[in-house]
């Protein structure tokens, strides 16, 4: 499982059992658009080769209200 902790700067992540973090340029490099823009799902295609994505993606702008 894979955990996710968003913030203005990017994000926390912890992926099977090992804690570290995205800075939002490389976010915004990696998927080529603003980092208030990209969605949670999308961050997690860049961690996961094949992530289980079971609800709606959500913006980062949307989670960090």
């Amino acid at each position: 499982m894979t955990v996710l902790s968003f913030d203005d700067d990017g994000v926390d992540v912890i992926y099977d059992g090992t804690e570290f973090r995205l800075e939002k340029t490389l976010i915004e490099e990696a998927i080529e658009k603003p980092y208030p823009d990209v969605t949670d799902h999308e961050v997690l295609k860049i961690i996961e080769q094949d992530p289980t994505l079971g609800d709606e993606p959500r913006r980062v702008a949307d989670i960090l209200r």
